[in-house]
């Protein structure tokens, strides 16, 4: 690994090399989880597993940025394992990319697990605030969490008959949303680099 990279010397590891787990380790341990990784601006991107993060340091296409206290093993070396890394060279990402991923568990991440009329956090649907039959679309600006009992509750009907309002107006969420749809549960390493959803 070249100097680029802040972490621990690795000496010859191939990324084809088989990983082992330490004496404190286990390899569901080490090689469970997620990593974030970061463009070179330091903006989310993506979340990788542990294993293609290890790969993209080990050939010199990104850095270390946080590492986990559990370590990597291979025959000839050890690596920390990495929970934040950055892409050396900037990758262009689509602006809009995110704009076509509308899914359940996006709009759930959108709204914090909650649904928009009453604050319930459990058996969450989603709801068209407008309802299709009135000529609501299937966009985000339309889509909300909703709990299964408000959900039943309102219906078939528009938010000023059933008495309903969302407690957010809804809206197109920043890209780094689907960060927390890919790893509902964040590290708090990661927490420094997610912009809080507005």
């Amino acid at each position: 690994m070249d100097s680029t990279v802040p972490a621990e010397p690795v000496g010859s590891v191939s990324p084809s090399e088989h990983l082992r787990h330490g004496p404190e380790t286990s390899p569901i341990a080490a090689m469970g989880g997620r990593v974030l990784v970061l463009n070179a601006t330091f903006e989310p991107i993506n979340v990788c597993t542990v294993r293609r993060a290890v790969v993209l340091l080990l050939k010199a296409k990104a850095e270390l940025v946080e590492r986990s206290r559990l370590e990597l093993h291979s025959e000839n070396s050890t690596v920390a394992r990495p929970v934040v890394i950055r892409l050396i060279t900037y990758v262009n990402v689509p602006r809009d990319a995110h704009r076509r991923k509308i899914t359940r568990r996006a709009v759930f991440a959108r709204d914090s697990w909650t649904c928009q009329y009453c604050g319930s956090r459990s058996n969450l649907t989603v709801d068209h605030v407008i309802p299709r039959s009135k000529g609501g679309t299937s966009s985000w600006e339309n889509i909300v969490a909703s709990c299964a009992p408000c959900n039943r509750r309102k219906g078939d009907r528009l938010p000023r008959q059933a008495g309903m309002h969302p407690r957010k107006r809804p809206r197109t969420p920043r890209a780094e949303i689907f960060i927390h749809v890919a790893s509902p549960t964040i590290p708090t390493a990661w927490l420094q680099y997610l912009p809080q959803a507005a």
